[in-house]
């Protein structure tokens, strides 16, 4: 009697309760229109009369076969997976160093990783443009050296150096939190058992940060291959990536349906690779650490 009587006991309402402000603002703010969105996509658009109350698969069809937005999709893809690659190869070394740095140079350094944060990316992307220009400080500096300058600005190059330099801080932050559960002891009794420095950062540093490079690199990723205001001003008009032509597809052609399709694609894309790189990672991770 006892045990059916727990068994029938009613849960409590609070935690419920406690989750429902957050809920109703994350169905609110992201699944709602995400929803509206996708029913967007499948609406039939007329330049003479604009968006109809008719439902077609016409959006995806005429994205998915023309040569034009697939280039596109491709050298979005191809650009956030070289800056991810380029983030990871500078972050994880930079959060390696910061938590070997004592006080104050660790707060010190800390700040001037995320800094940047602090100022609008608009900004910063209007900075690179004068440092990558044809009159820029960068072709200044090659002109000194007797050296030809180069067209940076308005190009794969510029977007990549741009972010890189904006994604870097989303990267070595997680890195740097996994490295602090490492307990530098561990790191020593490797060194004193006869490993190399390069054994004990490969055997028992790396797969400590692999998590926090997992995090890094899936923020790094999202972010870059949804970036909009760094291609528009660095790659021009000519260099579009996916959220540049969703941008042209609402505000200049006005195709509301054809813009919410590609947006869809993009996002259906970005979660599949998201996912399938997750269960990579976490699979190697598991197999390292036991």
């Amino acid at each position: 009697m006892t045990g059916a009587a727990t068994r029938t006991q009613p849960r409590p309402l609070a935690p419920f309760l406690l989750a429902a402000p957050a809920t109703l603002l994350f169905v609110g703010l992201i699944l709602l229109p995400l929803a509206l969105t996708a029913v967007l996509s499948f609406n039939v658009y007329d330049y003479s009369s604009g968006v109809r109350n008719q439902y077609t698969t016409a959006n995806y069809l005429t994205v998915l076969q023309d040569p034009y937005y697939l280039a596109i999709f491709w050298r979005t893809l191809r650009l956030a997976l070289l800056t991810t690659v380029i983030a990871v190869l500078l972050g994880t070394p930079e959060a390696y160093i910061l938590t070997r740095m004592g006080k104050p140079w660790r707060s010190i350094f800390l700040l001037v990783i995320i800094g940047p944060l602090l100022v609008s990316v608009v900004v910063r992307t209007f900075g690179w443009s004068m440092l990558l220009g044809r009159d820029g400080l960068v072709n200044h500096a090659l002109a000194v050296l007797g050296l030809e300058p180069v067209q940076l600005l308005y190009t794969e190059t510029a977007i990549v150096i741009a972010l890189v330099h904006i994604m870097l801080p989303f990267m070595v932050i997680p890195v740097w939190t996994a490295l602090q559960k490492l307990d530098p002891t561990v790191e020593a009794a490797a060194l004193s058992l006869g490993a190399s420095r390069f054994t004990a950062l490969r055997r028992v540093v790396f797969p400590q940060a692999t998590l926090g490079i997992l995090s890094g690199s899936l923020i790094v990723f999202g972010l870059s291959a949804s970036a909009f205001a760094i291609p528009g001003l660095l790659g021009g008009r000519r260099l579009k990536m996916a959220a540049t032509v969703v941008y042209d597809e609402y505000l200049i052609e006005l195709n509301w349906p054809l813009g919410a399709a590609i947006a869809i694609i993009v996002l259906l894309a970005n979660l599949a690779i998201m996912l399938a790189y997750n269960r990579m990672v976490e699979r190697q991770a598991k197999r390292r650490l036991g």
